[in-house]
C-alpha cells in the first residue's frame, strides 16, 4: 500500500506535469468535429511486431484536427475500438492497443504495447521462416486492402494518462553524464537470487554508428561475454551491417531471434524456446540483448530469474534500472510504481 504522503506527492506532480503542458486544441472542440478519415492497410505495410501501419500520414491525422490523448473510433472488418491517439507505443500500458502517430514514422500506426495488432484483431497471418524472415497474409476471407474509418470518440478523453506516460530518451552520451559507459549501454550483470554471474543484460551492439552500440559493445568485450541471444534482429540482416566482420559480436557464438513483441503467440514462445536450448548447448559467458534492452529482454530475463529463484521484488528492480538508466527515473519517483505495474508487473 502506497503511504498516504507518497500519494499526496503523486498527484501534486500530476497536477504539476498536467499544467505544465499544453491542453490539446481539441479538448476545447465539440465532440466530432475533427475530420473523419477513410484509411486502407495493405499486408506489406505489417511491421514484423504485427503493427499496421495505414495510408493516413501522420500530418493528415493531425490537420484532421486531432490531438494526442484524444480518444478515436477506429472502424474496420465489422469493428469499432475505441482508441487513444499517443506520439510512442509506451505511452499505453502493455497489452494496450492504440492509435499512434509518432514522429519517427510517416505513416500512422495501429499497435499493441507489447502486442501483436495484427493477429489481434483477424487482419493477417504472420509466418516465420527459417531464417528468422517473417511474411505476413491477409486472414481467411479477407481481400485486401483493409479500409478503416476513423472519427472523434471523445476529445482529450485519454489526456491525463497521456501525460503520465511521457518519457523521453535520447542516444547522445553527452546527455547522460551522470553515467558510466555501461550504464548509458544499459548493460549490467544479472544478480539476482540464484545467479553465478555469468549473465549480462543490455541493449543492442549492432548499431553502427550509434554512440550508445558503441558503449554495448566495449561492455561486451570487457564481461567477456561469449554466447549472445539477440532477440531483435534476423541472421541475414546482421551479418550485413557495416563493420560486423571486425566486431567482438561476430567472435561470439550467437543466435538471431527476430522476435516480436507479443509473449504470449507462439511464434515468441518458440522463437525464445530455441534460444534457451541454445544457451544450454554453448556454454560460456551469456547476454540477451534486443535493441534497446528493455521490454523483451525484460521478460526473457525476469523469466530465468524467477526459475532460479528470484522474488517478484528482486525481479522488478532489476526491471526498472532500465528506466534509470534511459529516463532518469528512481524508486522515490512518484511514476515508479505505475511505469512498473503497466509493465513488467503484467508480464507476471
Amino acid at each position: 500500500m502506497i503511504a498516504k504522503k507518497r500519494i499526496a506527492i503523486f498527484l501534486a506532480l500530476v497536477i504539476i506535469l498536467i499544467c505544465a503542458l499544453p491542453v490539446p486544441a481539441a479538448a476545447a472542440l465539440p465532440e466530432g468535429t475533427a475530420a473523419v478519415i477513410e484509411a486502407t492497410a495493405q499486408a506489406e505495410n505489417i511491421s514484423k511486431y504485427g503493427n499496421v501501419y495505414l495510408s493516413t500520414t501522420r500530418e493528415e491525422l493531425m490537420e484532421a484536427g486531432y490531438q494526442f490523448g484524444d480518444v478515436l473510433n477506429v472502424s474496420f472488418l465489422d469493428q469499432t475500438l475505441e482508441l487513444p491517439l499517443c506520439s510512442n507505443f509506451t505511452d499505453v500500458d502493455s497489452g494496450s492497443a492504440g492509435i499512434f502517430a509518432r514522429a519517427r514514422d510517416i505513416c500512422v500506426a495501429l499497435s499493441i504495447n507489447m502486442g501483436d495488432f495484427a493477429t489481434t484483431y483477424g487482419i493477417a497471418v504472420k509466418t516465420s521462416h527459417e531464417d528468422q524472415s517473417v511474411e505476413w497474409n491477409y486472414a481467411e476471407g479477407i481481400e485486401g486492402p483493409v479500409a478503416f474509418r476513423i472519427s472523434l470518440k471523445e476529445a482529450g478523453g485519454y489526456y491525463d494518462e497521456y501525460v503520465m506516460h511521457q518519457l523521453s530518451h535520447s542516444n547522445d552520451r553527452g546527455d547522460y553524464p551522470h553515467l558510466t559507459d555501461e550504464q548509458f549501454a544499459n548493460f549490467r550483470p544479472v544478480t539476482t537470487t540464484g545467479m553465478g554471474g555469468v549473465l549480462f543484460r543490455g541493449s543492442t551492439p549492432l548499431n553502427p554508428g550509434s554512440s550508445r552500440a558503441a558503449c554495448a559493445e566495449a561492455a561486451f568485450r570487457a564481461a567477456g561475454v561469449t554466447v549472445v541471444m539477440n532477440l531483435a534482429d534476423d541472421p541475414v540482416s546482421v551479418r550485413s551491417l557495416e563493420g560486423y566482420a571486425d566486431s567482438y559480436y561476430a567472435a561470439a557464438d550467437t543466435i538471431e531471434l527476430n522476435m516480436g513483441v507479443d509473449f504470449s503467440t507462439e511464434d515468441f514462445q518458440t522463437k525464445l524456446a530455441d534460444g534457451l536450448r541454445f544457451f544450454a548447448e554453448h556454454p560460456g559467458v551469456y547476454a540477451v540483448h534486443c535493441v534497446e534492452g528493455k521490454d523483451r529482454t525484460g521478460f526473457v530475463i525476469a523469466l530465468l530469474e524467477f526459475l532460479m529463484g528470484a522474488s517478484s521484488d528482486e525481479v522488478i528492480a532489476d526491471y526498472m534500472v532500465t528506466y534509470y538508466n534511459f529516463y532518469g527515473v528512481t524508486k522515490d519517483d512518484a511514476r515508479y510504481e505505475t511505469i512498473a505495474n503497466s509493465n513488467i508487473v503484467k508480464s507476471f
